[in-house]
């Protein structure tokens, strides 16, 4: 079996957006002045989908969110080249190949994300050639089913928060993600609006549910060393990406105060990166994208690495490639899971482009011992409400 060709499109969504409210969700640049709404910067609103064929006509499929056209060119010029013609069954000649040939410019951010869309349709394949899910190739069955936190609890009006973290709790859910909506930039009028926000959330789910709280990269370490103390009292499972991404001394440092446990890795790429942030012991939770950190091939082993560091893997966003990680060690205690929803930050287009991810149910998502690959197929449904890209 030999990979016979690589083909890169992006999906640019042109259907209803719903356009998110001032402060729903903290961000890093919330701290440099303009005069646009800052989150705009992080949403995502196309996708790049990467289809593998062999030459016995076997096609995978992977993708990227990162930066797609971008993605796309990468894949196009420099990536399908040094794969095609190869033996998908080489999967770690083929990463090593794409990372070392690309380590000059790349390494890191949308590249590893490129490579990642190519490896998510290796493994993808290597299933559909032997008729078995890919977590059956990692590993096999851990759990019985996968327990799942609910992940879009948004800053919004608090009522409406509260509604919504009741619906979800009414549905079965035991944990609950909440973003915080301010930052340094909003001086103590924000520390206030911070606090009533986790106070209105627990105050509908209690004290028996999970709660976890995420900064997007919107704050920094003196505002986050001082909001730790503030916020212990709500017993929060952690705190997310309360600096940016590269400041590592800066996320050593809030983990080492042993208030509040820090999490991050949404925006950290391969083996290395993670490597440095557990020596560190900057993160007490991991939580990388498969379709970002560099694939399955990397993925795989930051899991085997945390292991060893007893750090639990918690993939970011859900979406069936995390979903086979986490099935297959028992590195990762639980996932991510955002419900179909109208496009609004970009998370949502994977149920429009893809068909076969999983609904919760009870709180939980359970993936199929007989459907081999990925279980993914692209979703026909919503094609008119996209702009293709070849």
């Amino acid at each position: 079996m030999k990979i016979k060709s690589v083909r890169a499109r992006v999906f640019e969504w042109k259907g209803k957006t719903v356009p998110p409210q001032g402060n729903f969700c903290s961000n890093a640049m919330d701290l440099v002045y303009s005069k646009t709404e800052s989150m705009s910067t992080f949403r995502f609103h196309s996708w790049t989908v990467v289809e593998i064929e062999t030459d016995d006509g076997i096609v995978g499929l992977g993708n990227v969110a990162l930066a797609p056209k971008i993605a796309k060119a990468i894949i196009d010029e420099y990536l399908a080249p040094l794969v095609i013609g190869q033996d998908p069954w080489d999967y770690e000649y083929l990463w090593q190949r794409m990372y070392r040939a690309t380590h000059a410019w790349g390494r890191k951010g949308v590249t590893m994300g490129a490579i990642s869309a190519i490896d998510l349709a290796i493994w993808d394949i290597l299933g559909k050639s032997v008729n078995k899910p890919v977590f059956k190739l990692l590993g096999g069955r851990t759990k019985e089913k996968i327990p799942c936190y609910y992940s879009k609890l948004y800053r919004t009006d608090l009522a409406e928060m509260q509604k919504e973290a009741q619906t979800f709790k009414d549905q079965g859910f035991t944990a609950f993600k909440m973003r915080f909506g301010y930052g340094p930039a909003h001086l103590q009028h924000g520390v206030a609006e911070n606090l009533k926000s986790v106070e209105a959330v627990r105050e509908v789910i209690g004290y028996d549910a999970d709660l976890m709280l995420e900064c997007y990269m919107g704050w920094n370490l003196e505002y986050a060393k001082r909001m730790l103390p503030k916020l212990a009292k709500f017993e929060p499972r952690w705190l997310e990406e309360p600096v940016i991404a590269d400041d590592i001394d800066g996320y050593a440092e809030l983990n080492a105060m042993n208030i509040v446990p820090i999490s991050g890795g949404e925006h950290e790429f391969s083996l290395y990166g993670f490597k440095q942030l557990l020596e560190r012991k900057a993160v007490s939770v991991v939580q990388y994208d498969t379709n970002r950190v560099g694939g399955i091939t990397a993925a795989h082993k930051i899991n085997a690495l945390c292991e060893a560091y007893s750090v639990p893997v918690i993939p970011h966003a859900g979406q069936m490639h995390n979903y086979h990680l986490t099935m297959s060690t028992i590195a990762s205690p639980m996932s991510e899971y955002f419900p179909m929803f109208d496009v609004e930050v970009g998370n949502e287009l994977f149920y429009y482009i893809f068909k076969g991810e999983p609904v919760a149910e009870n709180g939980f998502v359970q993936l199929d011992d007989n459907t081999p690959g990925l279980g993914l197929t692209l979703n026909t449904e919503f094609l008119d409400q996209f702009n293709i890209v070849e």
